[in-house]
């Protein structure tokens, strides 16, 4: 089904952009479209307030003539004419007569109250956009984010094994709030964008379609030069990425397998490995700057050459031909540049858009999807009596997301009414999945389920689940009160039934001894009660339902002795007069059953009551002698439950060699139902981790940008470079402030000849300006991704090398997961290259910008500078409010989003049990009401963030109102020339928004800042067991004495679990000591602490007579071999596969073939094409298993150790090549101490000490013939011949 879906998939088209609304109701509808039509409007402010610029410019170059005309004495100012003193009238060249007496000020005051007119405007429009889309989103949103989690509560429990619990937690918040991104202000941002597009190339139209036309006509060339900068950006971080891809697969390779890598002592060299693939990333990455640098500097430099361009045809326009006044030329030439940058502006928008189509593709196809089985839906029959009667009829099955994997084979079995069935047998073998296609979690793929005779496919379900109790074995308890989740197993019980029902699981006492008692908090997954409290509460939910059917799937596992026995009663009672179905792990707790039937892959192998099984000398039969042997009642159980617990091993090999070669056996004590159990639940604790994580994100300390830049250190030449041309483009804008008003100025010039000089001077100087700020910013880009690149792979060549560093127990930790570690490697190094390069180039470039506007501004008039400054905070409030609003208020919504999180992911991670209490109509309700609050809060935010988007929107306008109110005032009672006015408040302006992009680029540092600080946690982690070569003793004659002195033992990630409990063994130098007992027992752990993977919570561990902790780690290792069960090879050829058995000096082509030889290796070698050279595939695929284990062995052997370990070192082969393996070991141990881990009794017995091992513990050890003569357990498992594991 998984398969299928994902096929599926692909060929779908995405989502087009309107059906993303297709939650909007009648009301929505219309505040979107009102908010479109303001956005329209608010669009239109910025090409109107063109309009007032140019009319004012015209007024402004007016009064600069009559002023120079007027200097001279022997005129004067006559009606608004000029005339000379003796009263003709005064006329030009042209015979055209002066205008004057321009009242400078009252003219000055009407442009500003257009001015604040439009601003007033503006603000008002730009707050009705603002909130009408992001209140119409919210709505439309809520909606979404109802229906998903409704649906995803209905889909069927196959469903959640193919979907991981924390990929639907993300959809629920990250995908929906791209959607939302999508939806909300983006659109009408995008639409005032375009509206301003339009309007500003009609205002050029108006003013001059010859000088529009000429602009446009250069545009094309920016848009190209935009365009193949996205392009090679794209394509240079493709191959960037590629080539990092290269070194990430190393990295994961070498992760993946890090118990090989450690065992023989290969971490220098993986790391120079990584370092190798790192370079050609490194070399992608500096082009990639170059090339950015390079349009970066080429888009300035065309932007430069326009400005040349149209202001030299434009002032010819305007003094040749008089088709243009002054200010029309300022008009059009802005209002195409307002047009261009605003088209620009708006493709981000597009990114948003894109982005909600893609999430919404997954999110809606969900909604779309119906269940296979539909847990709401009414139809079905109610049986008006059930007897209790189940028949499973030639059942067939395996699991959706492992469909090659057939857990239940043609299985029939007949429980019949008010008996109790116990099911047994090895893990793996089928019992857990025959409960859940009963309780119809799955359906079958052939066969049928039967309750009195009715396929259960035909029956209602949620009556069918009504009929059921079950009992697990991690029962699940909800974060509520004790009696709300005894509550959950019916609705509108009474206290009374309550207390019956706890009194009948024997949990009436213990509540009542609680302080609360009922209304005690059980906390997150009930965390705060013992296992056997929570078993009890569970039983009491079951019992509650009064069930026809009890299911019990290991309901006693979980505990001690002593709950054991309680709940067991509480058990023993329940069954009374119902149908019964029990899977048990301790066999004392079956011995009543009515009926045991034992269970082998997937079909019912045996049927009968204790003793007539005990007699067949089956599977039940080898479960109870290991069962019965032993020291304590505790180890018996204990046994029992590894044994029940052994994972099918042929299946599992996969899973368990996933973490490298000497395999965590124990992390595989889980039958298959437990797996997939423990899968949700990992997800679950995925999920809260990763909310820790996010938490620890909040709390970890920025690292300091010292420590960043020590180790960019020798890269200084390239930062000092990337520097000046960094404060060479910052001067970019203050110069282009002095040009433009120096063009204004030319203007009011009475000399033609002067005026077209000065234009042409001036556009040379801009065609300057062009050419240097093309090198500068070349120069800029290529410097700081030269010396970040540079950082990035020194970064990640000593965090790899770190990480290689500790010790094994650390990448237990799921956060430490080799593809979280690759992750990391490949984000987190990239991300701190942001805090250092690009990022000062940045900075220098705004401050170099500000800093010299403000010299221009004060030089040319302090006065005019003050007023505006009192502006300043303002437009850098509006700057940051702008860069705000690119990214969105997303973010801010998240928090809000937690509590509804919560119960999203309690729900689906516990899936399984609400199903089962077919409670999951209260969940969707509790979700929907925990809705309510965010969609709240968002509707309040979208007036807070219209006010401000508004505010930010009309600073400006203010600000020219009251500034060139106050430069007119200066220019008619100080003389200021009006071109300062334009020159000073250019400058300032655009130092204004210099400040706002400053605050920008702020986020990228915070991430870089923190990103840092996680890396430098990791560097500065000291591991609990020093790798150094420095670090504890060594010594010459090593002779490979061991000794396991009472070593207890728990693995780190689950320190619930002994492994080891008192292990006591030793063996002499030469000796071979052979390991027997089930799966779990510790066998490979004492292993593990042999090569202090690990070491002992408790006891000793001594080599020689020396603390295993004592020694020098890598000389230790130096002197073990290993040989494990499914050796891990690396993606190589088979003579560097053997050569990496000694790392520490280059191995000679006649060492790896005279290793070969000895590992009944050559001949075979010896055949292939390649020979030596043969490449193995990743993991050895390339090679059958006999084949792989020889390597191994050669591997082993060319390390020539003291001490080799054999770890099932057969056990995956068939057998024939376990002759020749067998052979070449014998061969092999020759003069070594061994320990060697056997399931095949054959392959041990001539060991000089065979250590019968159970539960952590030696149940009995000595050789062959003595163990047989005691007739204990080793007896028993030899003469039965039966499976031990």
């Amino acid at each position: 089904m998984c398969y299928r879906d994902e096929k599926k998939k692909a060929n779908t088209l995405s989502v087009g952009y309107f059906q993303l609304f297709r939650f909007a109701t009648r009301k929505d509808t219309v505040m979107m479209v009102v908010g479109a039509l303001c956005a329209l409007v608010h669009g239109a402010a910025a090409p109107l307030m063109l309009l007032v610029y140019s009319k004012m410019t015209n007024t402004f170059v007016a009064y600069e003539l009559e002023v120079q005309e007027l200097k001279d004495s022997n005129k004067e100012c006559n009606n608004n004419t000029i005339y000379w003193r003796n009263g003709s009238i005064y006329e030009t060249a042209e015979n055209t007569t002066v205008y004057c007496g321009v009242d400078i000020e009252a003219e000055m005051i009407v442009f500003a109250y257009y001015y604040i007119a439009i601003g007033v405007g503006v603000l008002c429009v730009s707050y009705f956009q603002i909130v009408f889309w992001v209140t119409a989103a919210a709505r439309q949103i809520d909606r979404m984010r109802k229906a998903y989690f409704t649906k995803v509560m209905q889909m069927e429990i196959g469903w959640f094994d193919c979907n991981s619990v924390g990929e639907l937690n993300t959809r629920l918040s990250d995908d929906i709030n791209k959607i939302n991104n999508a939806i909300a202000d983006q659109v009408s941002i995008f639409i005032e964008r375009i509206s301003t597009f339009v309007f500003g190339f009609m205002v050029g139209f108006v003013g001059g379609w010859k000088l529009t036309l000429v602009v446009i006509a250069v545009s094309p060339l920016i848009g190209v030069a935009a365009g193949f900068m996205a392009m090679s950006v794209a394509r240079l971080t493709g191959r960037e990425l590629a080539s990092y891809a290269k070194a990430g697969a190393v990295a994961d390779e070498v992760l993946s397998s890090i118990r090989t890598v450690a065992a023989f002592g290969g971490e220098e060299k993986e790391t120079e490995r990584y370092d190798r693939n790192l370079v050609e990333a490194q070399n992608w990455g500096v082009k990639k700057g170059a090339v950015v640098g390079l349009f970066q500097g080429f888009l300035w430099c065309i932007i430069f050459f326009c400005f040349a361009l149209a202001f030299w045809y434009g002032s010819q326009l305007v003094i040749d031909t008089k088709e243009l006044s002054p200010g029309t030329l300022i008009q059009v030439f802005f209002g195409v540049l307002t047009a261009a940058i605003s088209l620009g502006q708006a493709s981000p928008c597009l990114e948003a858009f894109a982005g909600g189509r893609a999430a919404a593709k997954t999110v809606f196809e969900t909604i779309d999807r119906q269940p296979e089985i539909d847990c709401f839906s009414e139809e079905g029959h109610k049986l008006d009596r059930v007897k209790g009667d189940i028949e499973f009829h030639n059942v067939t099955f395996s699991y959706p997301s492992r469909p090659d994997v057939e857990i239940l084979n043609d299985l029939s079995v007949q429980i019949k009414a008010g008996e109790t069935t116990a099911f047994v047998g090895p893990s793996g073998s089928g019992k857990s999945t025959t409960l859940q296609l009963f309780q119809r979690f799955y359906d079958p793929k052939e066969g049928m389920v039967t309750l009195d005779g009715h396929d259960i496919r035909t029956l209602n379900i949620q009556w069918l689940r009504s009929l059921i109790g079950i009992v697990e074995q991690e029962p699940v308890l909800f974060g509520t009160t004790i009696a709300e989740n005894i509550q959950y197993g019916r609705p509108g019980v009474t206290m009374e039934d309550i207390i019956k029902a706890t009194k009948e699981a024997n949990a009436y006492n213990f509540i009542m001894n609680l302080p609360q008692k009922f209304d005690t908090m059980v906390g997150e997954g009930g965390g705060q009660m013992s296992g056997g409290q929570k078993q009890r509460i569970a039983i009491a939910r079951a019992l509650i339902r009064n069930p026809r059917i009890l299911l019990l799937d290991m309901a006693t596992s979980a505990l001690d002795n002593e709950s054991e026995a309680v709940v067991q009663k509480a058990l023993d009672k329940a069954r009374m007069g119902r149908t019964t179905i029990s899977i048990a792990h301790r066999l004392s707790t079956i011995r009543n059953a009515d009926i045991i039937i034992g269970f082998e892959r997937g079909r019912a192998v045996e049927r009968g009551t204790h003793s007539e099984l005990i007699e067949k000398q089956g599977v039940f039969f080898t479960l109870v002698t290991l069962q019965d042997q032993g020291t304590s009642d505790t180890t018996k159980d204990a046994i029992s439950e590894i044994l029940e617990e052994d994972f099918d091993k042929r299946k599992m090999s996969r899973t368990s060699s996933e973490r490298g070669s000497v395999r965590l056996r124990s992390q595989s004590k889980l039958s298959i139902t437990d797996s997939l159990k423990i899968l949700t639940n990992q997800d679950f604790s995925n999920s809260v981790t990763q909310k820790y994580e996010d938490d620890a994100d909040e709390h970890v300390e920025p690292a300091p940008v010292a420590r960043i830049l020590k180790y960019n250190q020798s890269e200084w030449p390239y930062m000092l470079l990337g520097t000046l041309g960094a404060a060479a483009n910052g001067f970019v804008n203050p110069v282009y402030a002095i040009l433009f008003s120096q063009i204004l100025g030319t203007f009011a010039i009475n000399d033609l000849e002067e005026q077209r000089n000065q234009i042409n001077g001036i556009c040379v100087l801009f065609c300057i300006v062009a050419v240097s700020s093309f090198f500068s910013q070349f120069l800029q880009g290529f410097a700081f991704a030269k010396s970040g690149e540079l950082l990035t792979r020194r970064l990640r060549k000593v965090g790899f090398h770190t990480m290689l560093q500790q010790e094994i127990g650390w990448f237990d930790d799921p956060n430490n997961s080799p593809g979280a570690l690759t992750n990391r490697l490949a984000t987190e190094a990239s991300m701190v290259q942001g805090a250092t390069g690009s990022q000062i180039g940045m900075i220098v470039n705004s401050l170099t910008s500000i800093g010299v506007s403000f010299i221009i501004a004060f030089y040319y008039s302090w006065k005019l500078t003050l007023v505006i400054m009192c502006f300043l905070p303002l437009l850098g409030l509006s700057g940051v409010f702008q860069s705000k609003m690119l990214t969105g208020f997303a973010n801010e919504d998240k928090e809000s989003m937690e509590a509804a999180g919560q119960v999203s992911s309690e729900a689906l991670a516990n899936i399984r049990t609400i199903a089962g209490l077919a409670k999951e109509s209260t969940f969707v309700e509790s979700y929907e009401q925990k809705l309510e609050l965010p969609f709240k809060s968002a509707k309040k935010k979208a007036i807070v963030y219209g006010f401000c988007f508004g505010f930010s929107q009309c600073v400006i306008f203010m600000a020219y109102a009251a500034s060139f109110r106050y430069g007119g005032y200066l220019v008619q009672s100080e003389g200021l020339q009006y071109m300062f006015v334009f020159r000073v408040i250019t400058a300032v302006v655009i130092s204004g928004t210099a400040l706002g992009r400053v605050s920008t680029f702020t986020p990228d540092y915070a991430k870089a800042k923190i990103a840092a600080s996680h890396f430098f946690k990791l560097l500065d982690r000291v591991p609990k067991i020093s790798m150094s070569h420095s670090d504890g003793e060594k010594w010459d004659n090593f002779r490979g004495k061991i000794e396991f002195i009472d070593c207890h033992f728990t693995y780190p990630t689950r320190p619930d679990v002994q492994v080891l409990n008192g292990l006591v063994v030793s063996v002499k130098p030469d000796q071979t000591l052979a390991f027997v007992g089930s799966s779990g027992c510790g066998k490979s752990t004492s292993v593990q602490l042999l090569e202090r993977f690990y070491d002992p919570d408790q006891g000793r561990v001594l080599i020689d007579g020396r603390l295993s902790h004592t020694v020098n780690v890598p000389f230790l290792r130096s002197q073990i071999g290993i040989v494990s069960q499914e050796p891990v090879l690396f993606d190589c050829s088979i003579a560097e596969n053997i050569q990496y058995g000694d790392n520490t000096s280059t191995v000679s082509m006649e060492a790896i073939v005279e290793a070969a030889k000895k590992a009944y290796l050559h001949d075979f070698v010896m055949t292939l094409p390649d020979k030596y050279d043969t490449q193995v595939g990743a993991q050895g695929s390339q090679l059958s298993r006999g084949q792989k284990q020889r390597i191994a062995i050669a591997r082993a052997i060319v390390r020539n150790p003291k001490i080799l370990l054999l770890d099932e070192a057969t056990s995956a082969l068939d057998t024939e090549s376990e002759k020749t393996v067998q052979v070449a070991l014998d061969e092999a141990r020759k003069g070594r101490t061994c320990i060697v881990i056997a399931h095949r009794l054959s392959t041990i017995q001539n060991a000089d000490i065979i250590a019968v091992m159970s539960n952590g513990a030696v149940i009995e050890q000595g050789p062959h013939d003595k163990l047989m003569a005691k007739k204990g357990a080793y007896y028993k498992l030899v003469t039965t011949g039966a499976p031990i594991s």
